[in-house]
């Protein structure tokens, strides 16, 4: 059972993965939801902190290598388009449209990319780590009701 736990909490920390893929994954390993929803929450935030504060030096020193650039660029690209987005959008609202962005989940606006977004918009510390905490707890409830939705639908459909 640890085991199990220990992959929710490692796909959770995936980019592009992150809980939008720990939780649904969760409910095929037949874990609870909640215990799940905890975990998955947990690990999708441990990397947070460490892409406000370095993604960006980190992005911007490999855009320029040789074998990593393009990778290292697109990530880079990725960030600012969505910061800019939600700039626009949001206006003084930014962090009301953070939090949107993270937790509505849909393929790109997980924790990563906003956190990502929030370093490269100059926003403070606290506000972007507490708007990216409550998206993940949101997009954390979408996904485990459509999660318990789906997988209690196929359960009865074949039991």
């Amino acid at each position: 059972m640890f085991q199990k736990y220990l992959l929710v909490l490692l796909v959770s920390m995936v980019p592009l993965l992150e809980l939008r893929f720990a939780i649904p994954y969760s409910q095929l390993m037949e874990l609870p939801l909640p215990a799940s929803y905890a975990v998955a929450i947990v690990g999708n935030m441990i990397p947070v902190p460490f892409i406000f504060l370095f993604a960006r030096k980190i992005l911007e020193w490999g855009a320029k290598k040789p074998y990593i650039g393009k990778l290292f660029s697109w990530f880079l690209v990725k960030g600012e388009h969505a910061g800019q987005r939600l700039k626009r959008k949001a206006g003084r609202g930014l962090f009301i449209a953070l939090m949107l962005f993270v937790g509505i989940p849909i393929p790109g606006t997980g924790a990563w990319t906003g956190t990502l977004a929030a370093s490269l918009l100059d926003m403070d510390f606290k506000s972007s780590v507490l708007a990216v905490t409550l998206g993940v707890l949101m997009a954390g409830l979408i996904m485990g009701a459509a999660s318990a939705g789906v997988f209690g639908a196929l359960g009865h459909l074949f039991s």
